[in-house]
């Protein structure tokens, strides 16, 4: 990084928020912002608490857990990795791990966190944490709420489910994606 790039001469100034309705899913403000050539607007602001996610493999790792489900918003089905909200002060991975479990039936024997990132990163803070599992332990039923279908799928199939838009949500992608650039690149080496 060059010394120009950290001079924040493009950082936008925020003159202040205001909360328009907040939840314990969701908080929508409007921001005031200011440009740096000076042109001012209002803009909409969503802020979600941290997600978590998990891409369970089977032990060989060709296989990914996916839930079949419909999202409402969009009026469509899919199928996706499980997940959802970590709760207030609730460690990150035990989230991931505790949402795996209700939505699947399915208990991972531990979750590796394998990154962070920001969906909407333009328009909202939504934190998403990805975790990968390696193997798990069939222990009861999903939550009847959670999904339609739970389907051990390989992964070379849902690399083609991407592409027929059978599956659409950016952290099921993402971990299907690597988890096939993970095999791709063969056993870990080291630490």
């Amino acid at each position: 990084m060059t010394r120009d790039m950290r001079s924040e001469r493009t950082k936008w100034k925020i003159h202040g928020e205001r909360v328009v309705d907040e939840n314990r899913h969701i908080r929508l403000s409007i921001a005031s912002v200011e440009l740096p050539d000076g042109v001012e607007f209002e803009q909409y602001v969503i802020r979600i608490p941290r997600c978590v996610m998990t891409v369970a493999l089977d032990d060989a790792g060709e296989n990914v857990l996916l839930i079949w489900r419909h999202r409402f918003i969009i009026d469509q089905w899919d199928w996706e990795v499980p997940g959802g909200y970590a709760d207030s002060g609730e460690d990150p991975a035990v989230a991931a791990a505790r949402e795996m479990e209700e939505e699947t039936g399915w208990r991972p024997a531990e979750v590796e966190f394998l990154f962070s990132f920001q969906p909407m990163i333009g328009s909202a803070d939504a934190p998403q944490d990805l975790y990968l599992a390696r193997g798990a332990e069939l222990v009861g039923e999903p939550h009847v709420d959670e999904a339609e279908a739970i389907r051990w799928v390989p992964l070379e199939e849902a690399y083609r489910m991407i592409g027929s838009g059978e599956i659409v949500g950016g952290a099921t992608i993402m971990g299907v994606l690597h988890a096939l650039a993970m095999r791709a690149a063969g056993p870990r080496r080291g630490p």
